[in-house]
């Protein structure tokens, strides 16, 4: 991580899992990143809904010029990578890895803003909604409003999803005519 909000953020919410691969909602308070709430922002998994923003901070609002509740995460980015950021969200929320990224974006004058990505997922609770929380912050200061996302790099943070081996099988005879098969439930 190369932004200084997006590794405070990422410390406060790896203290707060304690372990775990995610901490629950309810355990991430605001006042202790207080500095940083303007540019946090929490999405539902809704992927027939493009991942709509539940919560965004006033900074992240103000950077892209205009209320961000119920709106598309993914429409933020231009369609060649709209479904590669669809992937990774779905990734941080079901594999519950963090994932930060590089983001390019184009401002109202032309420009190439450069901005970092922190997806953060939250411990799943049945009968509950998913969601996840992340950090967008611009490397550039100035306000400057921002349309066209990029991906420009993107990497897993934590452990590496664990893939499931199947155990050896052993044949043990107990009876005449009879085979167990140790291993399988």
């Amino acid at each position: 991580m190369k932004h200084p909000s997006s590794r405070e953020f990422f410390a406060y919410w790896d203290e707060k899992r304690a372990g775990a691969r995610a901490p629950d909602r309810s355990e991430i308070e605001p006042g202790a990143v207080r500095e940083l709430l303007g540019d946090i922002f929490v999405l539902s998994y809704d992927s027939a809904a493009g991942y709509p923003f539940r919560v965004a901070g006033t900074r992240l609002c103000a950077l892209l010029g205009q209320d961000l509740r119920d709106r598309s995460f993914s429409s933020l980015f231009v369609q060649d990578v709209r479904r590669e950021i669809e992937d990774i969200i779905t990734v941080v929320t079901e594999e519950m890895l963090a994932a930060v990224a590089g983001i390019t974006a184009t401002a109202e004058d032309g420009t190439t803003s450069h901005l970092e990505l922190l997806l953060l997922p939250f411990n799943s609770r049945p009968h509950m909604p998913l969601s996840l929380t992340g950090l967008l912050a611009p490397f550039e200061g100035g306000h400057r409003v921002l349309r066209d996302f990029k991906l420009t790099s993107w990497r897993y943070l934590g452990h590496q999803p664990q893939r499931l081996v199947p155990r050896a099988l052993r044949k043990l005879r107990v009876a005449r005519g009879l085979i167990v098969y140790e291993g399988l439930r």
